[in-house]
């Protein structure tokens, strides 16, 4: 969808290119993240995609068709744009923001409005704020509708220049899982500027490490950097805790996954005891059949048979679509040391730290 090909950007009076012979594809429906430190040239990179700077060498194709080609006011109707300061319109409403690029084109009115509605649904505004003016809303909610507004002409690209970072962390965190859940639903293909490695980790199909210069250290699958740093100046800027990195992006579902220390309800002491002994733990996980039910203490077995035993309700558990980084905060901060894994509201396996680590190990 979009293709960078050894493009070069020097500004007048610059010491140097900001941007020196970049090569790059981004393949339609993906989202990749430019990230690296400040004067790498990943803003430059984006600006220029839709002509906000113009290249001084190389050539940008989006869709096959050369940017210089297109005029500029046509090239950025048809390629979405999302900044850090969001640019709404003050003195326009949120429909009136959203509306912006669909009237430039000369939609009808009922078209407008239709969509615009769709929009506010989409980006999870409530429908009364459709009539609010920016400074009514909160950074996540005038956050939400830029995004709304960039998507209102449908363009299949989109560009994101530090989105979030002007609200604050628990707020950045929803507005990143809000914008995978849109891009799941959309399909755009999405250029996202970051100097957060733990946001591109979290966002990218995949993510170019750029040094100063524009220059492309690695460009990979986040999975792939974090597993087989291409360099130093990689490793270094991926910092500390690589291992823990790597476990936000591995699913549950793909760990093997142990029985754990359970036993039918028709087992007996004897079974319960040794079971335990196992796995060394001092609980015991009860079924009934194949369904969990709870578990009790080894201080709860009294006599040969586990009818009496009122099994307590495993609060610590996941879905095997969670990341092993849930599963692991589940098992530190359970007494038990074992996450019980649920497909829906079947029980599957146990997944424990021994075996987070031998996965992280391979």
């Amino acid at each position: 969808m979009i293709r960078l090909e050894n493009v070069t950007k020097v500004f007048p009076g610059g010491s140097g290119p900001a941007v020196h012979q970049l090569s790059l594809d981004v393949a339609e429906g993906e989202i990749v993240v430019l990230v690296g430190p400040s004067g790498c040239g990943k803003t430059t990179t984006l600006k220029m995609i839709n002509r906000l700077v113009e290249p001084t060498s190389g050539r940008i194709t989006v869709a096959g068709e050369d940017i210089m080609a297109i005029p500029a006011h046509e090239l950025r109707r048809r390629v979405g744009y999302v900044i850090q300061q969001i640019g709404l319109f003050p003195h326009r409403t949120i429909a009136e923001n959203i509306a912006t690029v669909p009237r430039l084109l000369g939609w009808e009115r009922t078209r407008i409005d239709d969509r615009v509605g769709e929009l506010i649904r989409l980006v999870d505004l409530e429908p009364g704020m459709r009539n609010r003016y920016p400074r009514e809303l909160s950074g996540g909610q005038r956050q939400r509708a830029g995004v709304a507004r960039a998507l209102a002409a449908d363009p299949p690209v989109m560009l994101m220049d530090e989105p979030f970072g002007a609200v604050d962390p628990i707020v950045r965190g929803r507005l990143q899982d809000e914008l995978l859940d849109l891009q799941r639903r959309v399909h755009k293909t999405i250029v996202f500027v970051t100097h957060d490695i733990d946001e591109a980790i979290k966002l990218g199909d995949r993510v170019a490490i750029l040094n100063i210069g524009g220059i492309v250290e690695q460009y990979a699958p986040p999975a792939v950097i974090l597993r087989d740093p291409a360099n130093a100046f990689v490793k270094a800027f991926l910092g500390s805790h690589r291992g823990i990195k790597r476990l936000s992006l591995i699913p549950v579902g793909e760990v093997p996954l142990e029985d754990g220390p359970m036993v039918d309800r028709s087992a007996t002491a004897r079974d319960a005891r040794a079971c335990m002994d196992r796995y060394g733990v001092d609980w015991f996980g009860i079924l009934d059949g194949k369904e969990l039910v709870g578990w009790a203490w080894a201080s709860d077995l009294d006599g040969d048979s586990l009818a009496h035993i009122d099994p307590k309700p495993f609060e610590a558990r996941v879905s095997l679509d969670a990341s092993l980084r849930e599963a692991l905060d589940t098992i530190i901060t359970s007494r038990t040391r074992v996450a019980p894994v649920f497909d829906g509201g079947r029980f599957v396996g146990t997944i424990t730290a021994e075996g987070i680590s031998r996965e992280l190990a391979k």
